[in-house]
């Protein structure tokens, strides 16, 4: 058993003095004293923001616009242009002035600095109303509220009801968009008010956390949740690069159970202590073995029939419905990349769509399905269950396709289900059955690596920038690549497995 364990863990005695909060870092905190103190400290050792992150930072601006629109009329303090001081003083300006709401209001009390999403004054008080971009309420989401209520009372603003906004996920776009039916707000005075003391006695542990040394705190569950942390790479630098004990696939609690015992690496680990599954993987793993069961991948590949079509979706999704028949967060499709083989042993063909900037695609996607995948053909996707949704909601915003859509739906197949049984299996898999694990153990030749687009979070991202760049051509091909080798990969893992049997 390795129990060495390199030094990212052993507390700086570096003894900073700078205790100021904000909302975020006290959320940080919260979720851990380490991830706050190296925030405030060390943010260089923070990863990039992924595209997935980055997209909903930008989503829950556009929701916090419109739940503006709840409450029209009023004055906005702006984070660009204004420090700190001139927020604060904007906001008490206001207040003096008589105006009724103000968006982005800024409060200060004990070095914490919040801004509070809408303010709205009644007869008895004000109103504080926290939007968030998310269909439910979350339990971490009263913390968040009950900081603003902490910091704005005791500032000195006489707060009579706290509320958290959210996406109504029922809400289906018909036309412009409703804002009194696109949110539910929930009053949360009582809990918000009963949490008061666990804000204040978290505040002053975090403050003097603070002026002392890093936390020494062991990487756990806390790392994920609620927010996935920024500091991972660093905080988990003394595990193996490959084939640490977290490339097993399953159940979080054995592995960290194993991990807290010392066992960083896959290839000491106590084999009846498992899952059945991450036996399997580690077994494979120790032997360095690609496992056949050519009977299982007989009996899928007898299950085929021509003409074969290879499908895959890319898809963006909006915490603001973007068209009429949608709700927020829906998956939309904007690209799919079709290869067809006609005959057993014919040459695939190919074909794609990519969307225009700024067009609605769903209905010319259902057409050009129509005309282009063969009646009665059989469609192979990866992960079925992705283009199947997908499918579902084609036929509902287009019932004129329904049947269609219903035949390709009937004749579809997971190409994944083989690899996801284990009728076939390479170590190099480690553990899962994913598209992008697969392609590289059994067909290493064929790599997303050095793409500009290399997976779905990244077609998004790309997807959105496309539609506003004023010359987008080398973005369409990045994205057509993408797709393209999706689907080819698909064609290449099939003729893997006729030669396997």
């Amino acid at each position: 058993m390795n129990t060495e364990r390199k030094d990212s863990h052993v507390a700086s005695k570096k003894k900073p003095s700078s205790t100021h909060l904000s909302k975020t870092l006290f959320m940080k905190g919260l979720q851990c004293h380490k991830a706050l103190y190296l925030e405030k400290y060390s943010p260089e050792l923070k990863g990039e923001l992924d595209a997935n992150t980055q997209q909903r930072m930008a989503g829950g601006h556009e929701v916090g616009e419109y739940a503006h629109e709840l409450f029209p009329g009023g004055i906005e303090v702006p984070y660009d242009g204004l420090d700190y001081s001139e927020q604060l003083e904007m906001t008490q300006n206001e207040i003096r002035k008589g105006t009724k709401t103000i968006y982005e209001a800024a409060f200060s009390f004990d070095g914490i600095f919040v801004k509070l999403d809408i303010i709205n004054k009644t007869p008895k008080g004000w109103d504080i109303y926290e939007v968030k971009a998310a269909n439910d309420v979350k339990d971490h989401y009263l913390n968040d509220l009950s900081l603003q209520y902490y910091v704005a009372t005791k500032a000195g603003l006489p707060v009579r009801k706290a509320h958290l906004v959210h996406l109504n996920r029922a809400y289906i776009r018909k036309g412009k968009i409703d804002p009194e039916k696109l949110f539910i707000v929930e009053e949360m005075t009582s809990e918000v008010k009963e949490n008061q003391a666990f804000i204040a006695e978290n505040v002053g542990e975090l403050k003097e956390m603070l002026v002392g040394a890093e936390p020494v705190i062991d990487i756990g569950k806390h790392c994920e949740e609620p927010y996935e942390c920024g500091f991972q790479d660093h905080c988990r630098a003394h595990l193996p690069k490959k084939d640490s004990i977290f490339d097993l696939c399953g159940s979080k609690e054995i592995k960290f159970e194993l991990y807290y015992e010392g066992f960083l690496g896959m290839d000491d680990l106590p084999l009846p202590r498992l899952e059945a599954r991450q036996r399997f993987q580690v077994e494979a793993h120790l032997g360095k073995k690609q496992i056949i069961n050519k009977t299982g991948v007989k009996d899928f590949l007898d299950s085929l029939s021509y003409p074969l079509c290879f499908f895959d979706f890319e898809t963006f999704q909006l915490p603001i419905p973007p068209f009429n028949g949608t709700y927020p967060y829906q998956k939309i499709p904007f690209q799919y990349s079709l290869h067809i083989i006609e005959r057993k042993g014919t040459r695939p063909k190919h074909y794609e769509y990519l969307a225009e900037p700024g067009k609605d695609p769903r209905e010319e996607i259902a057409k050009r399905m129509y005309s282009e995948i063969p009646a009665n053909a059989c469609v192979l996707a990866y992960h079925k269950s992705f283009e199947t949704g997908i499918l579902t909601n084609l036929k509902g915003w287009f019932p004129k396709y329904a049947k269609k859509m219903d035949g390709i739906i009937d004749n579809m197949k997971d190409l994944q289900a083989p690899f996801a049984k284990r009728h076939v299996y390479h170590w190099k898999m480690q553990g899962s059955a994913s598209l992008k694990t697969v392609l590289p153990a059994l067909i290493p030749e064929m790599t997303y690596d050095g793409m500009e687009v290399s997976h779905g979070g990244e077609a998004q991202e790309a997807y959105f920038e496309m539609c506003s760049a004023t010359d987008p051509a080398h973005i369409r091909k990045a994205l057509f690549e993408y797709c393209k080798q999706d689907t080819l990969a698909m064609v290449k893992l099939l003729e893997k497995l006729y030669k396997m049997i």
